[in-house]
């Protein structure tokens, strides 16, 4: 769809002051994550693509941290006492008069709890309200199951005439089966002069933003609107079954784009992509991976079944098989699993392999580091080249502090070491199984025993000349 061309004048208001107790949640609904991220920020990346401007966040007391998790990229009004929808668009109409700048020629209206609206279609509600100089413009959804939702009269002609809310329509009325997706446009100067002509409804009290239809139809005015198919686009979220509908909505449309930008997914239905990863063409991603946070793939890589990343860097050509990685750097070349863990702060030179249950927290292997089964490295920095035998362990934590091991290149770490820092190792050291390092060990020298004593190593026994 072609995009249309922005008034410099449009503002989009975002109702999020209700606090959705069929979520039973102590979260405010529209900060329920979907891919990584609260539901309403993918509102808000419509809203500020189909108007060009700063949005405005509608938002009540119950819902307080709603106005604080949008407040680098929205502005915000209070919605006092939640009273409906009606209510909630006057405190944005004045909100938005407290904001420098022009008054607005026309609103876009939309619901925070929608998170798979598109700008696209955003774009067209905005072109058909200018094609009919309309003072309401609305988008309408025909459904076999309008539920609980609004429903859209219109006259013998076929023009809206208004919009009934199902808990005030009568049973012919519920049989109608156009029903209002909460998506608008306004004439703005209108809107302004009419808002304050809405009354609370006999029947729930509250004040409906649909009511204003009936009253531009009074005005003798133009209602615009746009028939959409029922394919869930403009669901609302109002528990955690819509929640899960959504997001494999989300995945879906998140999963595709990697796709169509070179990555392969050997199963896409169990590949769960955050919004805010980053995968580079030719990247694969076997079935059972969840990438998430600020996680970034480079090309060559494969991500293998059962693998979890969070918040980390990974080079070219990688390989992941069966492992957690958290909040890490992992160079070019490097293999990884089946299950090891990468802990926060870690950082893998290009090379290194990682192999079962290898844990490292806060550390840097240098490249070539071999580290294939059963230890744990923790604050510490390890040399090029240097093997960590099996079952080592560095003892970072005495009770009070972490302390922090350091080991040169090309060292041997043999199996079940146990070095307790501060400790230092120099390069091309070498310790005996079983040995617990509690004091530096030079460069070439061999440390051996409980505690461990230095020696110098034996030589390596001469290779036999070729006969």
């Amino acid at each position: 769809m072609t995009p249309q061309p922005r008034l410099a004048r449009t503002r989009a208001i975002v109702l999020a002051a209700g606090l959705g107790t069929r979520m039973k949640s102590r979260l405010p609904k529209v900060l329920h994550p979907i891919c990584g991220r609260p539901l309403i920020d993918y509102v808000l990346d419509a809203a500020e693509a189909a108007s060009g401007s700063r949005p405005l966040v509608i938002w009540s007391p119950p819902v307080e941290a709603v106005r604080d998790a949008v407040a680098s990229r929205a502005e915000t009004a209070l919605q006092a006492e939640p009273r409906g929808t009606g209510d909630a668009l006057a405190a944005g109409l004045t909100g938005l008069a407290t904001l420098a700048g022009d008054a607005p020629a026309e609103l876009l209206v939309l619901s925070g709890d929608v998170p798979l609206v598109e700008a696209d279609l955003l774009d067209a509600l905005l072109a058909e309200h200018r094609a009919a100089t309309a003072a309401v413009s609305l988008i309408s959804v025909i459904t076999a199951d309008p539920g609980r939702l609004g429903r859209v009269v219109r006259d013998e002609d076929g023009e809206v005439e208004r919009i009934i809310e199902a808990k005030d329509a009568t049973e012919d009325e519920l049989e109608i089966e156009e029903i209002n997706s909460g998506l608008y446009a306004f004439d703005a100067g209108w809107v302004r002069a009419r808002i304050g002509d809405l009354r609370p409804s006999a029947v729930t009290g509250e004040i409906y933003i649909t009511d204003l239809v009936a009253l531009a139809r009074a005005d003798g005015r133009a209602i615009g609107s746009i028939q959409v198919a029922d394919d869930g686009t403009l669901d609302g979220i109002n528990d955690r079954a819509q929640l899960a509908e959504a997001t494999f909505a989300m995945q879906a449309r998140i999963n595709e784009r990697h796709l169509l930008a070179g990555v392969t997914m050997l199963d896409p239905t169990t590949a769960h992509v955050d919004a805010s990863v980053h995968l580079d063409a030719d990247v694969t991603l076997e079935p059972n991976v969840s990438l998430r946070g600020s996680t970034r793939v480079a090309a060559g890589t494969t991500i293998g079944t059962g693998s979890l990343v969070v918040d980390t860097l990974i080079g070219r050509d990688c390989r992941i098989l069966a492992s957690v990685l958290e909040s890490s750097e992992v160079e070019d070349s490097v293999q990884i699993g089946p299950f090891a863990h990468l802990r926060p702060g870690s950082s893998i030179g290009t090379g290194v392999k990682l192999g079962n249950f290898a844990e490292v927290k806060n550390s840097r292997l240098d490249a070539g580091v071999q580290q294939h089964h059963m230890s744990y490295i923790g604050d510490a920095q390890v040399g090029a080249r240097t093997n960590i035998g099996a079952g080592t362990i560095t003892a970072n934590y005495d009770g009070k502090r972490k302390k922090r091991t350091t080991i040169g290149a090309d060292a041997f770490i043999g199996v079940d070491t146990m070095l307790v820092a501060p400790v230092e190792l120099g390069a091309g050291a070498r310790t005996g199984a079983g040995a617990v390092v509690n004091r530096d060990v030079p460069a070439g020298k061999l440390a051996v025993g409980v505690p461990a004593r230095l020696r110098d190593p034996r030589p390596e026994p001469e290779e036999p000349a070729p006969g």
